[in-house]
C-alpha cells in the first residue's frame, strides 16, 4: 500500500493536507507543528476511531484529544494506492459520533470499494489488527522497546511451526481468561461494572461542580453558532447568484449547440433525399446479410464434411476370397487339423495283448511262442507304418498352424468375422457420406442461384458495401434529427430554469462548494438547536443528580467491592504470569528468525560494533560489543543505544509482519549521534524501495544527510 495525500479536520489540524512521495518520505518540522497528531490522524481513518474510550485522571481520550480546535466536525480523507488500484478513503462525523461514517471509493470512477468498511479498514489494508501495526509499523520515540499482546504473538508465531500440539497449555490458559473475564473483559465482568458505577458516580459529582461553567460556556457558543450562519447564509446567496450568472452563460451555449445541430440536420436532409429509401435500403442490407451468412455457413460444412471411406480389405490368408468362401476354407482346414492331431493306439501293442489272452487261455509253450513270433513281425510292421503315419500328420498340422498363426483353431476364423463388421461399418459409412454430398450439392446450386438473383454481376462484398453506406447516411441523418431535438429541449430547460437572484448583502470571502454549505448551514442550525435544548437541560439534570451525601456514601461501599475484586484479579494474573513463564520456551521459537535482522541492522547502525543481540520472549533485548565477553541487558546501555537497539527490533518485526505497508516513525532518531543516524537513514532508505516509509522529525539531520 503507498499513500498519495491525506487531508486532516483532527486536532490542531484545520482542513491541513500532507502529500506523500513513493519511497523515504523526511518531513522535518518544529515541535508542537502536529507530527504527532498526523500520525494519530493515520490510526484513526485506517482503523477507526475508538468512540466508547472515556477519559479519566491519567488519560484522555483521543475523541476529546483529537477534537478539532475550530469546533468544526472531525473529518479526514487519505488517497492511496492498493494492489495496484487508486482509492480514496474518507471519513467524517457522523451527529455526534467523531469519524462515524465511513466511505472508501476508487478515486477515479467514484466506484465503491466493497471489501474495505469502516470496521476492516485497516486489517485489508495493511494486512494486520491495529495492534500489531502499532508494534510493528508505527513506531514513536516514546514507544520504542516493543511490547507483547496476543495479536502480535499469533503474528510472529504464524512465520514458525510450533512445537507444542497436545493443546493442555491453551485449555489451561483459556480457563485463566475465563475466570479472569468474570472479574474483568473490556467493559464487562464484575470489576468493570463496579468501576462503572464508580465513574458513574464520580461523573455525578464531577457534574453538579462543573454545570455552571458549561452554561456559560454555552452562552459563548450560542453566539459564535449564529454568527457563523449569517456568515454561511450571506455565502449561499454569494454562491445562488454566482450559478444564475453560470446557467445564463450554459443557455446561450445550448443555443448555440441548438443551431449547429439544426445545421448538420439540413445538410444530412438533402443528402438522403438523393438516396433510395430508408427501409428499401434497409431490407437490401438485411438480404445481403442472410445470404452471406448462408454462404459461410455451406463453406464452413463444406470444410468439415467427412472425406470418402477407404473399404476393408481380406487379409491374409483370405486374400482374394470371399466370405463365404473364407468360411469353408477354415472348416476344411479345421477339420483337417483335428484328423492330424488325433492320438492312434500302436497295432502291435493289441497284438500283444491278444498274444497274452491267448496264452493265457492254455495254449501250448510252442504254439504261443510261434503266435507272438508271428505278432512280433505284425507289430513291428504296424509300428512303422505308425510313424510314418504320425510324422506325415504333424508336417499337416505344422503347416496349418504357420498358414494361420495359431494352434487353436477355433480363433482362425477371426479375422473372417472382423471383415464382416468393417465391411458393415464401411457400407454405413459410405451412404452418410453419399447422403450429406448430395444434400452439399443441393444447397450449394440453390445457393449460386440466389446470388444471381441479388447481386447480378457484382460480387456480394462490393453490393454490401453499396447499400452499408447508404443506410449509414440514413441513421446518421436519424440520430442529427434526435441530436437536434435532444438540443432544442435542453436549450428550452435551461431558458425555463434560468432565474434571477439578487447580489449577497455583505462581502463573501467563503470558498466552501455549495454542497458544504448547505450542509454547514444544516448542522449549524441543529448545533444551535442542540445548544439551546442542552441549555434547558441543565437545570433538570441538577435536580435528577440528587444530593452530595447520598451519592459520596454510595461511592465508598462500591470502592470496598472493587478492592476485593482486585485481589481476585491479582491471583488469576499471577497464575497467567506462572502459565505464560511454563509456555516461554516455546514462545521463543519466533526470536531468532527476528533477532538475526535485528542484529544485521543493529551492526549496521553501530558500524560493526555490536554484533550480538538476544530476544527474550517479552521482545527485550540483550545484546555486547565488540570487546565486551558477556551480553547486558538494553537498560545498561546510553539512551541512544538503547534507541538503537529497540529500532533496530521494530524494523525487524516490521518487515516480517507489515513486507507491503507503510512504515511511520515519530522522532524515532532524536537522540542518535550524526553517524548512526546516517546509517540508520541509509537502512530506511534500502528499505524505502519495497515499502513507503514516513519519518516526521524536529531536527534537520536526516533531510541533509
Amino acid at each position: 500500500m503507498r499513500i498519495y495525500k491525506m487531508t486532516a479536520t483532527f486536532g490542531k489540524l484545520e482542513r491541513a493536507t500532507l502529500t506523500l512521495e513513493p519511497g523515504l518520505n523526511i518531513i522535518t518540522a518544529p515541535n508542537e507543528w502536529g507530527k504527532s497528531t498526523w500520525c494519530a490522524f493515520l490510526i484513526a481513518m485506517l482503523y477507526g476511531l475508538d468512540t466508547r474510550a472515556k477519559t479519566t485522571k491519567t488519560n484522555l481520550a483521543d475523541k476529546e484529544r483529537y477534537a478539532p480546535w475550530s469546533a468544526s466536525p472531525m473529518a479526514g480523507r487519505i488517497d492511496l494506492n492498493w494492489n495496484g488500484r487508486d482509492i480514496t478513503i474518507e471519513r467524517r462525523t457522523k451527529r455526534r459520533v467523531p469519524l462515524g461514517e465511513f466511505q472508501a471509493y476508487e478515486t477515479e470512477t467514484g466506484l465503491p470499494v466493497e471489501e474495505l468498511t469502516a470496521s476492516n479498514c485497516g486489517a485489508v489494508l495493511l494486512g494486520v489488527e491495529q495492534s500489531v501495526f502499532r508494534r510493528a509499523g508505527f513506531i514513536k520515540h516514546a514507544d520504542l522497546p516493543v511490547t507483547q499482546d496476543e495479536a502480535l504473538r499469533r503474528r510472529l508465531n504464524a512465520l514458525v511451526t510450533t512445537g507444542d500440539d497436545s493443546g493442555a497449555a491453551d485449555r489451561l490458559a483459556a480457563n485463566l481468561k475465563t475466570l479472569k473475564n468474570n472479574c474483568r473483559y473490556n467493559r464487562t465482568g464484575l470489576l468493570p461494572q463496579a468501576e462503572g458505577r464508580l465513574a458513574e458516580l464520580d461523573g455525578k459529582l464531577t457534574e453538579l461542580e462543573s454545570l455552571e461553567f458549561q452554561t456559560e460556556r454555552l452562552k459563548q457558543q450560542l453566539e459564535e453558532v449564529r454568527n457563523w450562519l449569517a456568515q454561511l447564509h450571506n455565502h449561499k446567496q454569494a454562491l445562488d447568484y454566482a450559478k444564475m450568472e453560470a446557467d445564463a452563460a450554459r443557455v446561450t451555449q445550448a443555443k448555440v449547440v441548438m443551431e449547429q445541430a439544426d445545421a448538420e440536420l439540413h445538410r444530412l436532409e438533402v443528402l438522403c433525399a438523393t438516396l433510395v429509401p430508408q427501409e428499401e435500403t434497409r431490407n437490401k442490407v438485411r438480404e445481403l446479410h442472410a445470404f452471406r451468412q448462408q454462404w459461410n455457413g455451406i463453406q464452413m460444412e463444406l470444410h468439415t464434411a467427412p472425406s470418402e471411406p477407404v473399404k476393408p480389405q481380406m487379409v491374409l490368408p483370405f486374400s482374394g476370397m470371399t466370405v463365404e468362401d473364407a468360411h469353408a476354407m477354415v472348416r476344411r482346414d479345421a477339420k483337417s487339423y483335428a484328423e492330424a492331431t488325433r492320438s492312434r493306439m500302436p497295432l502291435f501293442l493289441v497284438l500283444i495283448g491278444v498274444a497274452g489272452i491267448l496264452a493265457a487261455a492254455g495254449l501250448t509253450v510252442l504254439q504261443a511262442y510261434i503266435f507272438a513270433l508271428v505278432a512280433g513281425i505284425a507289430g513291428g510292421i504296424a509300428l512303422a507304418w505308425g510313424i510314418w503315419e504320425k510324422r506325415s500328420m504333424n508336417k499337416e498340422a505344422s503347416s496349418l498352424r504357420e498358414k494361420y498363426g495359431s494352434g487353436d483353431f477355433r480363433h482362425w476364423k477371426d479375422p473372417v468375422e472382423d471383415f464382416e463388421a468393417a465391411l458393415d461399418t464401411y457400407r454405413a459409412e459410405l451412404k452418410h457420406y453419399q447422403d450429406i454430398s448430395s444434400d452439399l450439392e443441393v444447397r450449394l446450386m440453390v445457393l449460386r442461384k440466389k446470388q444471381d438473383e441479388l447481386c447480378g454481376f457484382q460480387e456480394p462484398e462490393v453490393l454490401m458495401e453499396h447499400w452499408q453506406q447508404a443506410l449509414a447516411h440514413w441513421d446518421s441523418c436519424a440520430e442529427a434529427r434526435r441530436e437536434a431535438q435532444r438540443a432544442k429541449e435542453h436549450y428550452d430547460s435551461l431558458r425555463a430554469m434560468l432565474k434571477t437572484v439578487e447580489k449577497p448583502p455583505m462581502a463573501d470571502e467563503m470558498t466552501q462548494s455549495e454542497e458544504e454549505t448547505a450542509r454547514l448551514l444544516t448542522e449549524c442550525t441543529l448545533e444551535q438547536q442542540r445548544l439551546q435544548n442542552r441549555m434547558g437541560q441543565y437545570q433538570g439534570r441538577m435536580e435528577v443528580l440528587g444530593s452530595r451525601e447520598d451519592l459520596l456514601k454510595q461511592r465508598d461501599q462500591i470502592r470496598q467491592r472493587i478492592g476485593k475484586l482486585e485481589d481476585t484479579y491479582a491471583a488469576l494474573t499471577i497464575a497467567q504470569e506462572t502459565l505464560m513463564e511454563a509456555r516461554a520456551e516455546l514462545q521463543r521459537r519466533f526470536a531468532p528468525r527476528i533477532t538475526r535482522k535485528a542484529q544485521e541492522y543493529l551492526s549496521r547502525m553501530t558500524g560493526g560494533r555490536y554484533r550480538d543481540l538476544t530476544m527474550s520472549e517479552d521482545l527485550s533485548l540483550r545484546a555486547s560489543a565488540g570487546e565486551e565477553e558477556t551480553l547486558h541487558d538494553a537498560i545498561w546501555r546510553s539512551d541512544g543505544t538503547m534507541d538503537q537497539l529497540y529500532l533496530s527490533l521494530r524494523l525487524a518485526v516490521a518487515q516480517e509482519l507489515t513486507p507491503h505497508a507503510p512504515l511511520v516513525l515519530d522522532d524515532a532518531l532524536v537522540r542518535f549521534d550524526d553517524t548512526r543516524m546516517a546509517e540508520a537513514v541509509g537502512i530506511l532508505r534500502d528499505m524505502a524501495e519495497e515499502k513507503q516509509i514516513i519519518l516526521f522529525t524536529c531536527q534537520g539531520r536526516e533531510t541533509e544527510v
